[in-house]
């Protein structure tokens, strides 16, 4: 069966290049847009995803500001900075790099940042609007997801979608997400019984199970779309996904590459976000 490859590379410099345009027609206006990303230590994926946020900004002709803070920096240093953020009328986006250190509480940073201004989109107030239907920003990686998938032409709207994996990051809004489009949704985790039985009823199967190629062919229908969210090294040092790419990929109609397929839509979403939030200020 041929399958298409979902190229998640195209389609988030597509995204970037509509936010630069905005950018541009912003500017025209005297309206300059700047997001500010804090970095607690120097965990060297942290400070690769960092470095890449700085560049997308630099595409789309925002402004970055960047704390790289030592490893020891206190909870209280950090939320005063995130306060004196807040209050600054010049700063668009506050975005805390995470994970952060064991002895900072990832619930209280997340919570002291500006609803208006959780370009994450890991608020409570900003998952509690989700939840409702109510406008706010949405998680960078499932509202990535979706702009993959529309713009693959995918239908959603009726399809059964299982969603493998509940984090609030990625399970938990992508699920939202997809019965906001009209999906069917399951969401599958690791108390999950028969979890193949579930997976095989898919048309739309999102893997975000954080465990390198657990997904095999048998557990995909004929004819699935399947979006890997997972990203591993293998025993090869080779990037690979939540899914067996060689075994499951002959039985879809659609599927994402790792690399290349979610891993740039985060990025270009972040960026889709700091515009949005002009409209929020």
């Amino acid at each position: 069966m041929s399958y298409q490859i979902i190229d998640g590379k195209a389609i988030s410099e597509q995204i970037k290049e509509e936010c630069r345009k905005k950018v541009v027609a912003y500017k025209e206006k005297g309206i300059e847009i700047t997001l500010a990303v804090i970095q607690v230590g120097a965990d060297p994926a942290s400070s690769v995803y960092v470095r890449n946020k700085k560049r997308a900004c630099e595409f789309c002709g925002m402004n970055s500001l960047s704390y790289e803070l030592p490893e020891e920096t206190t909870q209280e240093e950090l939320l005063t900075l995130i306060r004196k953020l807040n209050a600054d009328d010049k700063v668009n986006g506050i975005l805390v790099q995470l994970p952060l250190p064991k002895h900072i509480d990832e619930d209280l940073v997340i919570q002291t940042i500006d609803p208006k201004k959780d370009v994450d989109g890991f608020h409570p107030q900003s998952v509690g609007a989700l939840c409702i239907g109510q406008p706010g920003f949405v998680s960078c990686t499932p509202a990535g997801i979706i702009e993959l998938l529309k713009r693959s032409n995918i239908e959603i709207a009726g399809k059964e979608c299982v969603v493998i994996g509940r984090s609030n990051i990625v399970g938990k809004p992508m699920a939202l997400l997809l019965l906001r489009e009209n999906g069917t949704v399951t969401v599958c985790h690791s108390r999950t019984k028969d979890l193949k039985e579930v997976t095989k009823r898919a048309d739309i199967l999102i893997v975000a199970i954080g465990k390198p190629k657990f997904i095999t062919g048998d557990y995909v229908k004929e004819g699935a779309v399947v979006i890997d969210v997972g990203i591993h090294r293998n025993e090869d040092n080779k990037l690979c996904g939540d899914v067996d790419f060689e075994s499951v990929a002959q039985k879809t109609s659609a599927i994402t590459p790792v690399p290349g397929g979610v891993g740039p839509m985060t990025i270009a979403m972040l960026m889709h976000n700091c515009v949005e939030s002009v409209e929020l200020i």
